[in-house]
């Protein structure tokens, strides 16, 4: 929507109210996540395929297929200037798909199922993944012979406790981790509810702290990386104040990473399924267990301050646009993706300064000079005159150079605009789908063959096209069995 056209006082609200769109990729969608730029929003689904949404139109702009099929995808995460999407799955691999042509640049075996996969900030060629009963590793595949290095799975301990606790350690498991905003260390939560922070060189754990005895099941930072959001099972979502782990002079033994805030439904007893910073991390938001609203949290006050109510269904997976207030959640049965936002009426007034709105209609009256009817000689001479004007399409703008054209010359640094692919649009069947290229697809003729069809189909108006072109033989056939 022009900006111009919106009321600045709707503008100035930084928590979205009203379910607004419903988007549907080919399969059940069960991860989302938002390009840095916010211009592009990823859906991993359960079927193992990938669909990008362009936000501008909320179209498929490209469906993406690598991860096994029938295996979810775990998780997904964006490189800085939107180009490279990194996505992990259950069937071991995790992949780097390069949006430029759809191609995947790098697949990986990471040797066990991956919980989640967080792309190096600075690096795109190097991550960190949460492994199923495995130790988290971190992958260097900068060259195709990839490179492996197992992280520890342990709390930082005093000798003598990590005597005491070693039958307990046995089964002590990383279950999610992420990079810091330098991509120098790298934060894990654990089965047993320990927070550990590791050295991304020496892969020593360097801090550890027990927030709870239950596991932690997602941590997310913010947007400048100075604070950590923590959902565990013990259905309390913690906020953490991170220190600068680019400092060079940062001491292990400075670090202390406190619990800033606690956020719970005491009535309920609600659960979490997963938790999400606001644009800028001033409110936190999560989606419930076995209930159909996301609750919205100010972090100043650590008070509630709306529930988002939705469609009739659980939600997942929950994203906050990250410039915008707009929100994104994935429906648990039927795998829509719903989309929530301010509901900004237009100012047609801003379209010219003597532009009148009015709410109900008064009586106008007419210029002396406004319908007269005027020879067509003089019309013609007119459009003439207008066809003689010159308008100059090559000259650009200095200002938007500036902005923008500087920015494309930095190469994958710079801003990053996906080519569209046109004819992908939204199906709810991968098997309509046919590959063209790596990465790429584009859907089957609509006129559906009569063994395409499934069992207890109903014919719709397509195949009614399709038996008419046909001498209606297909629908004789289908009666006749």
């Amino acid at each position: 929507m022009n900006l111009p056209l919106s009321d600045p006082v709707l503008l100035a609200q930084d928590i979205p109210e009203i379910l607004t769109a419903r988007l549907r990729s080919s399969g059940q969608a069960v991860c989302i996540r938002f390009s840095h730029r916010g211009d592009l929003l990823a859906a991993g689904t359960a079927k193992g395929t990938i669909a990008i949404f362009d936000l501008e139109t909320n179209g498929v702009a490209r469906k993406l297929k690598g991860h096994t099929t029938g295996r979810t995808v775990q998780s997904l995460s964006w490189e800085k200037s939107g180009r490279y999407l990194l996505s992990s799955s259950i069937d071991w691999k995790v992949i780097l798909w390069d949006l430029k042509d759809g191609s995947r640049v790098r697949t990986v075996n990471m040797g066990a199922p991956v919980y989640i996969a967080d792309l190096h900030p600075q690096n795109h060629f190097r991550c960190v993944a949460a492994l199923y009963e495995y130790r988290p590793a971190v992958a260097d595949f900068t060259d195709k012979k990839v490179q492996q290095f197992a992280l520890p799975n342990l709390p930082k301990r005093a000798p003598h406790e990590q005597e005491a606790n070693e039958k307990a350690d046995a089964k002590h498991f990383t279950t999610v981790a992420a990079f810091t905003s330098s991509g120098s260390h790298v934060i894990t939560g654990t089965t047993k509810g320990w927070l550990n922070v590791i050295n991304t060189e020496t892969r020593e754990t360097v801090y550890s702290t027990r927030l709870c005895s239950k596991p932690i099941l997602l941590i997310r930072l913010s947007g400048s990386g100075r604070d950590l959001l923590v959902n565990a099972s013990d259905t309390i979502i913690r906020t953490i104040k991170l220190p600068d782990f680019s400092d060079p002079n940062l001491q292990a033994d400075s670090i202390n990473l406190e619990v800033e805030h606690k956020f719970q439904d005491v009535v309920n007893r609600l659960s979490w399924n997963h938790v999400a910073f606001s644009a800028n991390a001033d409110y936190v938001m999560a989606s419930t267990l076995m209930n159909h609203d996301i609750y919205i949290w100010e972090r100043g006050l650590g008070s509630l301050v709306k529930i988002l109510e939705g469609p009739k269904e659980e939600l997942g997976a929950v994203e906050w646009h990250p410039t915008r207030p707009y929100v994104a959640a994935t429906g648990v049965e039927s795998g829509r993706i719903y989309i929530w936002s301010i509901h900004t009426p237009q100012r047609w007034s801003a379209l010219a300064p003597d532009f009148l709105e009015v709410e109900e209609n008064v009586e106008y009256i007419e210029k002396e000079d406004e319908f007269d009817i005027h020879p067509l000689d003089e019309l013609q001479k007119r459009r003439l005159d207008q066809e003689d004007e010159e308008v100059d399409v090559l000259t650009v703008d200095a200002m938007q150079l500036e902005r923008e054209g500087a920015a494309n010359l930095a190469g994958d640094d710079g801003v990053f605009r996906m080519p569209v692919l046109m004819g992908v649009d939204e199906s709810d069947s991968e098997d309509e789908m046919v590959a063209i290229g790596a990465g790429q697809f584009r859907r089957k003729s609509t006129a559906r063959e009569e063994s395409e069809l499934l069992e207890g189909d109903d014919v719709n108006d397509t195949d009614s096209m399709s038996e008419q072109a046909n001498g209606n033989t297909g629908s004789k056939r289908r009666r006749g069995d």
